[in-house]
């Protein structure tokens, strides 16, 4: 019989082909799924990405507006609490996990993500301001990809240490040649 992985292309490309690899595969049904479940929470996890680029994009325009009503503090205060509230909000009507799990996070150092979330409000606020938002957007996502490459490539922060990929160096410097050319 042909390896899992070709059965599953061949269930991607012929929906009709379906009850013969179901057939093929009665003892391996539970790997062929596993396979299949890892695939739709990686597409998932790239719709939930894009959903993510769209609202920080559209975040920091609101964000600089009211920073121009008040001041960059106070927008940042504000984006902080309602965050806050947002997050209590939806624990409630969720899980209710324990807030206490809180003071089980190790390595302790994870703990500063609030105060990183006040850094990157007031630091998007003051490029959308001076930059726009596309060129903010543009520039925010390569400090993103080399920033987390790095923390890859290195093992950083308890994340799993990949191996050096050119493909990846190329796909950094290609994104950096889109800047050159979105600013001409």
């Amino acid at each position: 019989a042909p390896p899992v992985g070709t059965i599953i292309q061949h269930m991607q490309m012929h929906d009709n082909s379906f009850a013969w690899n179901k057939i093929i595969f009665r003892g391996k049904a539970k790997e062929t799924g596993k396979i299949m479940e890892r695939q739709e929470r990686k597409d998932m996890g790239f719709v939930i990405a894009l959903l993510s680029g769209a609202l920080m994009s559209i975040q920091g325009v609101f964000n600089t507006e009211v920073t121009k009503q008040t001041s960059v503090w106070v927008a940042a205060g504000w984006v902080q609490l309602t965050a806050f509230i947002t997050c209590v909000v939806i624990w409630l009507f969720t899980g209710r996990e324990p807030i206490a799990g809180l003071m089980q996070v190790s390595p302790k150092y994870v703990m500063v993500g609030g105060i990183l979330g006040a850094l990157i409000t007031y630091t998007v606020i003051r490029s959308m301001a001076s930059l726009g938002p596309a060129q903010t957007a543009l520039l925010i996502v390569i400090s993103q990809i080399i920033v987390a490459y790095g923390i890859e490539l290195f093992g950083m922060f308890g994340v799993e240490k990949s191996p050096f990929a050119w493909h990846k160096l190329i796909g950094a410097a290609v994104a950096i040649g889109g800047i050159i050319i979105f600013e001409r």
